[in-house]
């Protein structure tokens, strides 16, 4: 089992939204901590443009429970269409991702009916919101995901199986049932690279000068991610044409193979001078030979 940042802010989130919901006296903090927990992002900047958005979507939420509920009453139907209509308002305007905490709003208001009903929805509310901010402020200050290593481990280990593929196939080794299914997981791996660079990508540093620094690695990463995707279309094309290839002559074959180890220990050696693992000079000497 392992347990990630995002793991921790989300409890930790939960924790503060409940503390400060029972210091608050609210009679029902459990709504705090829930509302905690659809708030939380995967980065500083996700928190900030999201909490804007999670407060107006709840507002609707809100309103629209509000409305219905005096209008219609508490039946179970009447919070259907709400419901409904929350979900088509969102759609509408490309909010996709308030959706669950919208919803939850709008059920957590009218699932109860009292004779005070706008003391009761107001009650309601400030718990959701004081469970978004809670959220925001725990996503703002604690835990700030290291997307740049996780990003560097991914595409580094990604590569590797690439790379390792290319040479067993270009020498006839490759197992190709076990080589069908890693062709899966390193698409699914790239792909997972992408949503961590994107995360990496919108990330902000507090100072320019660390900002510049951090566009510049923004550069090198799109780099690799493109390097990854050209090596991962290299093996394929080498999987499905591996038996035409070993038809070549002798020759031909030798031809291939030193190239692919080449470019191969190439890519391996500018990957690791990201790191400081390579002289800054060895990749020079290798590509001018």
């Amino acid at each position: 089992m392992r347990l990630g940042a995002r793991i921790f802010k989300t409890g930790l989130a939960v924790t503060l939204a409940l503390y400060a919901a029972m210091w608050l006296e609210f009679t029902t903090p459990a709504f705090a901590g829930l509302a905690a927990f659809f708030a939380v992002q995967p980065s500083i900047y996700k928190s900030v443009i999201a909490i804007k958005d999670q407060v107006q979507g709840n507002v609707v939420s809100a309103i629209l429970a509000i409305i219905f509920v005096l209008a219609f009453g508490h039946e179970p139907f009447v919070i259907g269409v709400v419901v409904m209509l929350v979900i088509a308002i969102h759609i509408k305007f490309n909010k996709e991702a308030i959706i669950p905490l919208a919803v939850v709003t709008a059920v957590i208001i009218m699932g109860s009916p009292t004779d005070d009903f706008i003391y009761f929805a107001t009650k309601r509310f400030l718990l959701i919101m004081l469970g978004v901010l809670a959220a925001f402020i725990v996503n703002l200050i604690f835990l700030r995901p290291k997307h740049e290593n996780t990003l560097y481990h991914k595409i580094t280990n990604t590569n590797e199986q690439i790379i390792q593929w290319i040479h067993l196939l270009t020498r006839n080794e490759a197992e190709y049932s076990t080589l069908k299914k890693d062709l899966d997981k390193l698409k699914e791996s790239l792909n997972k690279s992408e949503d961590v660079f994107q995360l990496y990508k919108e990330e902000r540093e507090y100072f320019r000068k660390n900002e510049y620094a951090r566009m510049r690695k923004v550069v090198l990463f799109r780099q690799m991610l493109h390097s990854s995707k050209k090596g991962l279309d290299t093996l394929q094309h080498l999987s499905k044409y591996e038996n035409t290839l070993h038809q070549f002559p002798d020759e031909m074959q030798e031809l291939i193979q030193t190239q692919l180890d080449y470019l191969t220990n190439y890519h391996e050696r500018i990957l690791l001078k990201y790191t400081g693992k390579v002289r800054p000079q060895s990749t020079e000497e290798i590509y001018e030979r």
